[in-house]
């Protein structure tokens, strides 16, 4: 939590495909584009950074919703990964009444990532009879938490018996940090399978990769963002990824950013995105075990990456692929792939789409 978290520092899958690698405009649109994205996050990290200090610089990522309100002075972060929620203020008036109204704001936001500017310092939270975290977190008593009473009386109970200061040199920061239920990943996983279901229907992908992507890259966080304007559960980029499916479907421009952080939007474009990796990009590898740790890998780092690992000529690649066992292609990825991400990416879903088949 107090290492500094920085958006910027991650790097977005979906970065580019065989396709976009041939078509230098549209490679010079996503460079202008990401290039706007970076400074605006450049400029969001250096204001935080000089009301908070350099080694509190907190930001929203892929497996991290963090919120500022208060001018900059309050700040929620909900770290999937770890499974807590912490609230902190550096408001040197009442810190008790910041902290209190993050809570209740935090533990009662609704389901709708499209509707919470997470670069910005608004208070203009919605809070939903249908919370997001919604038995996700329960209270002293052990009750899960939808009503503004029970949030309130929770924080009250929290603000009195877990509260807790520290300085770092520059503000007296106040904070309270609440634990997630064990089974909190299994719980957002479950809110989605419907979606999941149908797009696997649609596009012919297995259920378990598509859950076994959702955990890898966001943690089944709806509100996930990264350092390239990856966006939602599945962390599609809009000029890339979402402008291939798009294409494909016939359709024109690009996919908004409200588009996609609708959570069935977001699965069924990045469900697509695997169809067109496994059925255009990467078809020609005839083992389906070798091809599906290909797009695994290429779901990361793009189809283009993962050939030039075993030659820089496609064909050839694709026929180097054809002439290994699956154990062999697994390993070379795993070991020669020139990104660390990517290598480390093949092993995290292959591990997690394993157990999603067991359960499904």
């Amino acid at each position: 939590m107090k290492k500094r978290l920085i958006a910027l520092a991650l790097v977005a899958p979906l970065l580019v495909s065989c396709s976009s690698k041939k078509d230098s405009a549209y490679h010079e649109e996503w460079v202008k584009d990401t290039n706007g994205f970076d400074i605006l996050m450049g400029q969001f990290a250096n204001n935080i950074e000089n009301l908070w200090g350099y080694n509190e610089v907190l930001i929203a990522g892929p497996k991290d919703y963090v919120k500022y309100t208060d001018q900059y002075q309050t700040r929620s972060h909900i770290n999937f990964d770890d499974g807590t929620i912490t609230v902190e203020t550096i408001s040197g008036t009442d810190p008790a009444a910041h902290l209190r109204r993050a809570i209740v704001t935090t533990l009662l936001m609704g389901d709708n990532p499209g509707s919470i500017d997470l670069y910005s310092d608004s208070d203009d939270i919605a809070l939903s009879k249908q919370p997001f975290l919604y038995g996700q977190v329960v209270d002293n008593r052990g009750q899960p938490i939808r009503w503004k009473w029970r949030a309130e009386e929770f924080a009250d109970y929290l603000l009195q018996t877990r509260l807790q200061s520290r300085s770092n040199g520059l503000h007296i920061i106040y904070s309270v940090t609440i634990n997630l239920v064990a089974n909190h990943l299994d719980k957002r996983a479950h809110k989605y399978l419907g979606m999941v279901r149908s797009a696997s229907h649609k596009y012919g992908v297995d259920e378990s990769l598509i859950l076994a992507i959702m955990q890898t890259e966001s943690s089944f966080n709806p509100y996930a963002v990264s350092n390239a304007d990856a966006l939602g559960l599945m962390q599609v980029v809009q000029h890339s990824a979402g402008k291939d499916v798009f294409r494909s479907q016939g359709r024109s421009g690009i996919p908004s950013r409200n588009y996609l952080f609708d959570p069935r939007n977001n699965i069924d474009t990045g469900t697509a995105y695997l169809a067109m990796l496994n059925n255009v990009y990467l078809a020609g590898i005839d083992n389906p075990t070798s091809r599906r740790y290909a797009v695994i890998t290429a779901y990361n780092g793009g189809a283009g990456s993962v050939l030039r690992v075993f030659s820089s000529d496609k064909d050839q690649a694709v026929s180097i692929i054809n002439s290994l066992s699956p154990d062999d292609v697994y390993e070379t990825l795993t070991t020669r792939h020139p990104s660390s991400e990517s290598r480390r990416y093949l092993y995290k879903v292959n591990t997690a789409q394993r157990g999603y088949r067991r359960v499904h």
